[in-house]
């Protein structure tokens, strides 16, 4: 058994995906949205959605999956309950402890983690289903071998079709820290889909470095079924709801063993980025990046012929007014274009700027398929059978369900009800999803029922059925439980440093970043004195992380920003630096596990993060700051011209430059900075130092004070110790 999962942005994209063949569609609210910029839906547009999709057999997920401020703890496990209560089937949580939480308090939820959870691994998966959850969506970077290991433990849903964030699920701080705007909050202002040059020989001019093509499995759909997957998933909450129609429908044609080459073509004139990747569960191929075009490029349709000075595009497409083009000359983007008219072996285009031979078209907006796309409505086949007697209440039975009307059928005095006169009355199904079909209608003793009547009790007969099969499977939650009180203990006065050698820096907990997770070098941390941890990516999964085992010996624990490491540690022994990935932001989520140490999440202020300390807590302090985990290249594997330097620079058009750093796992995969430093001293609870591209010594003996290090690093910021993120 599989499941489509569609997009639902809007109320127009909800109908479109139901419409168009999906078993259940995702959702956000008002609040606490991964997409804030969605139309997003009230309680009570929850609940009459849910009603009409339960009533077609299609499942309703609600995606409450940003990250939580202490402040905010009341009103998301209200937001949680009411979604449950409006009739949601699952509700998609980002903080794994927040949903443990949740599961623990209230059993009858049904919680999916995330994506933004970052499960990569049989450990995080594992992780989840301890915790209560049903189903994981794994990361986009995700393996195949490594889906295959975690469908066998719980119940998986794999992103097949569109955008792909560029940086690893839930570990993006770019639009926060460079603009204010938390992806992690539902805010993503993009600053990946921008245009940056990088400086390595063949990559100083200025292109979409960062952006990736939309993510497009086709047929290899069935290889997920294949490993055992539940859920595929279209991505697209921003995007119009032609999009969502036509990427159900092709992905339906699919699963239901009737590709369509029509339907691929549809999907592209909706949207397509960079003519589609299949992503890294099949391994990063060279459509991977969209360096040359950032949005929707469309579906090719022919070139341009300039001829007596018009444009003709040389195409066997038919085109129509309405319809809207790009242009590209050289794999760039130039301009846009309009239909303007039919001509011989193609058809007329207005631009207004100047097209050339040889320019190739292609079609963006194709307006006849968009009112196609829409056309056509999803009913419940329904069979009634009706009985009308002189001196007894009218009965209707529908799939097995009985209705009796509120009034007796009287002997008729001149004209009898007739079969016409029932048919005609229960075809008509008002505003229900319905197909009707009859069984029977059976009269007797020559019975006269009011038209008015008649209807009444249709209409009582149909929504009474609609009511019994739109109802929740689950039962309701009737109140909400206090939150509980969670004591604080003492303040922690440690100072924790990461580095990439310890030969001679002095802290009381070092942790070690190797360059090489294939040959770890311990020496550079064997000659410190305090507590030793190995930091591990939060992507890490198969034989790199099997083969960490073997070094484990030489640390007290790892830190590490991904969830999967509390299961990781459990299982060999260890004890666990949780790293400011986790995003700790509250008290609740901090409550939900044991970690010998915890680094609040770096998105908190001050003022937020004081209510959390605690003998084992870590504010990030001084430094650098990590915006970004790429695992794949940037340079789209050009490794035999490839310099590999240890740190490139990735610059804006504003001239901010951005330190990016290469470490090796069983491939190459990237860091990126801040394009400033954090100066944000602290007293309240333990300092955490970043010295990963940084001077450790000098950085660490300046920690304390603030004016010597914003002299020491000239280029930096205070983070958002006193500027909160939206």
């Amino acid at each position: 058994m599989t499941e489509l999962l569609a997009p639902a942005g809007s109320i127009s994209s909800a109908y479109a995906a139901i419409n168009s063949g999906a078993d259940a569609i995702y959702l956000g609210l008002k609040s606490f949205s991964a997409r804030a910029s969605a139309d997003n839906f009230g309680n009570d547009e929850l609940k009459s959605l849910c009603r009409y999709a339960h009533a077609l057999g299609v499942r309703v997920h609600v995606a409450l999956n940003t990250l939580v401020k202490q402040a905010e703890l009341s009103t998301f496990i209200e937001s949680a309950i009411s979604a449950h209560n409006a009739g949601a089937d699952a509700i998609i949580i980002q903080d794994i402890f927040l949903g443990k939480y949740l599961k623990a308090t209230y059993p009858q939820i049904h919680l999916h983690l995330s994506t933004q959870a970052g499960v990569n691994n049989v450990y995080g998966a594992y992780l989840a289903k301890v915790y209560g959850f049903d189903r994981v969506i794994l990361a986009r970077e995700t393996p195949f071998e490594e889906i295959k290991k975690i469908a066998k433990i719980i119940q998986t849903e794999v992103f097949i079709q569109g955008a792909l964030c560029t940086c690893f699920s839930g570990q993006c701080y770019l639009s926060s820290f460079a603009g204010g705007n938390s992806g992690n909050r539902g805010r993503c202002k993009q600053p990946c889909r921008k245009l940056y040059s990088i400086d390595r020989q063949g990559f100083g001019e200025r292109a979409y470095a960062l952006s990736l093509s939309d993510l497009s499995v086709g047929e290899d759909i069935l290889k997920f079924v294949d490993a055992g997957v539940y859920s595929f998933k279209i991505e697209g909450r921003m995007r119009r709801p032609e999009y969502v129609s036509a990427a159900v429908k092709y992905y339906r044609s699919i699963l239901d063993g009737h590709p369509k080459d029509e339907s691929l073509s549809a999907l592209k004139r909706t949207y397509n980025r960079g003519n589609y990747t299949k992503g890294l569960a099949f391994g990063q191929d060279k459509t991977f990046i969209s360096r040359a075009v950032q949005g929707h490029i469309g579906e090719f349709c022919g070139i341009i012929k300039v001829i007596d000075g018009k444009y003709v595009c040389h195409s066997t497409m038919q085109c129509a007014q309405g319809d809207a083009f790009k242009i590209l000359r050289g794999g760039k983007e130039v301009c846009g274009a309009t239909y303007s008219g039919h001509a011989k072996n193609g058809f007329y285009l207005s631009s207004g700027t100047r097209l050339l031979n040889g320019d190739k078209v292609f079609i963006t907006t194709d307006a006849r398929l968009n009112v196609r796309l829409l056309e056509g409505k999803k009913l419940r086949r329904i069979t009634v059978s009706v009985k009308v007697a002189s001196g007894k209440n009218l009965s209707a039975v529908i799939d097995g369900r009985e209705y009796l009307s509120q009034h007796v059928a009287e002997r008729a005095v001149s004209r009898a009800i007739c079969r016409e006169d029932i048919s005609k009355c229960f075809s008509k199904v008002d505003t229900y999803p319905f197909e009707v079909s009859f069984a029977d209608i059976e009269i007797s003793g020559e019975p006269f029922v009011p038209v008015s009547l008649l209807n009444e009790f249709r209409r009582q007969t149909y929504a009474e059925y609609f009511d019994g099969i739109s109802k929740s499977a689950y039962s309701p939650i009737d109140s909400v439980l206090p939150l509980p009180k969670i004591e604080r203990g003492d303040k922690n006065c440690r100072t924790a440093v990461i580095a990439r050698d310890f030969s001679v820096v002095h802290a009381d907990i070092a942790i070690y970043k190797p360059d090489n997770y294939l040959n770890v070098d311990c020496g550079k941390i064997s000659v410190f004195k305090g507590e030793k941890y190995l930091y591990v990516p939060p992507y890490m999964n198969g034989e790199v992380l099997d083969s960490l085992a073997d070094v484990l010996s030489a640390f007290d624990g790892i830190y590490c920003d991904g969830y999967w490491a509390v299961e990781f540690c459990r299982r060999h022994n260890k004890s666990l630096f949780a790293g400011s990935g986790f995003n700790i932001a509250n008290s609740i989520s901090l409550s939900q596990f044991t970690a010998q140490y915890v680094a609040l999440s770096k998105e908190l202020t001050f003022s937020e993060a004081q209510p959390l300390v605690d003998y084992n807590t870590f504010y990030l302090s001084a430094g650098d700051i990590k915006v970004m985990d790429l695992i794949y290249c940037p340079f789209g594997k050009t490794c035999k011209t490839c310099d590999k330097r240890p740190v490139y620079t990735l610059t804006d058009e504003s001239g901010r430059a951005f330190p990016m750093r290469r470490y090796k796992t069983d491939r190459c995969a990237f860091e990126l900075y801040n394009c400033a430093s954090l100066v944000a001293p602290q007293d309240f609870t333990g300092k955490l130092i970043d010295c990963t591209l940084s001077d450790a010594v000098a950085v660490t003996a300046l920690s304390d004070n603030a004016v010597a290090l914003k002299n020491y690093f000239k280029n930096y910021t205070s983070g958002h110790s006193n500027s909160p993120v939206l």
